[in-house]
């Protein structure tokens, strides 16, 4: 099911950019704001884990000096019929994760310092078979791409009002629309785009959740985890995290409480927790 709802809110977000290019510039507005998305997404698809690695200074690690995140993701990858990916830790003492690299042959799997401190190593098991699960289903991929095309739509709309208010923007004709049609739908187009970003970066990290239990074997182990890493982000927020990097992590760096909780890159904790425990009962 989330899947599909996936693959759906992918192509309404590739509806709303083609159909705002056009609304601006017809037939050749709707290919320039295509073009755009897609040299984004080729820029986002090469670079983007170099880009997140350096924004957080990710240094890499070697075995000898983690032999037991070593041996986890090793175990893990095997399970999954994956290359064994990169490992690379954050010096940050806020408990957060988070997987990256552009298919699973450059997989890449950082955590920060603060959570090997917390969890134990079951709890740290579920974690890292839940980012593993991100990079067998290319969800890195997928978030990047909804993430970008997002972007794009903001960005064409903030410069489709920007330029019909101050006489840029056309008159009724076969190639465009008018002044207040461009202004409405840009406003929508960009509130949508959020929302359906939004809701992409949730349904997968269900996905997440539910393939990393299996791949652990025991969805307990990400629950416990889950519980300590709300406590611990609660403690010792991330300061240094970037709001265009949130989907990423296995946790909301950022709280989310009240109306802003409907803007959240990540579906509630409790209700994470709740799905796996009931996981594991039905086993």
């Amino acid at each position: 099911m989330n899947q599909a709802k996936t693959f759906l809110l992918m192509v309404v977000l590739t509806i709303v950019l083609v159909g705002l290019g056009s609304l601006i510039g017809g037939s050749t507005g709707g290919f320039i704001a295509f073009l755009v998305a897609f040299v984004m997404n080729f820029v986002s698809y090469w670079f983007c884990d170099k880009i997140v690695l350096k924004m957080y200074r990710a240094q890499p690690v070697s075995e000898s000096e983690f032999p037991q995140l070593f041996a986890t993701v090793a175990s893990l990858a095997q399970k999954a019929s994956i290359p064994m990916p990169k490992i690379y830790i954050i010096d940050d003492e806020s408990p957060n994760a988070f997987a990256t690299g552009r298919d699973p042959e450059h997989g890449v799997v950082a955590v920060t310092k603060g959570i090997t401190r917390i969890l134990n190593r079951d709890e740290l098991e579920g974690v890292l078979a839940h980012e593993l699960s991100h990079i067998k289903h290319r969800d890195i991929l997928i978030q990047s791409v909804a993430a970008t095309l997002a972007g794009a739509i903001t960005m064409i709309a903030n410069w489709a009002r920007f330029a019909t208010i101050f006489g840029g923007g056309s008159s009724d004709d076969d190639n465009g629309g008018n002044i207040f049609s461009v202004i409405i739908f840009s406003i929508i187009a960009a509130f949508a785009a959020v929302l359906i970003q939004l809701a992409i970066s949730r349904s997968r990290e269900y996905l997440a959740d539910d393939g990393g239990a299996q791949l652990s074997g025991n969805p307990l182990n990400l629950a416990h985890a889950l519980q300590k890493l709300q406590m611990g982000i609660a403690r010792t927020p991330m300061n240094t995290a970037n709001p265009s990097t949130a989907p990423l992590f296995i946790a909301n760096p950022f709280s989310a409480k009240g109306v802003l909780a409907l803007f959240s890159t990540h579906p509630p904790m409790e209700e994470r927790i709740k799905r796996l425990e009931e996981m594991a009962y039905r086993r």
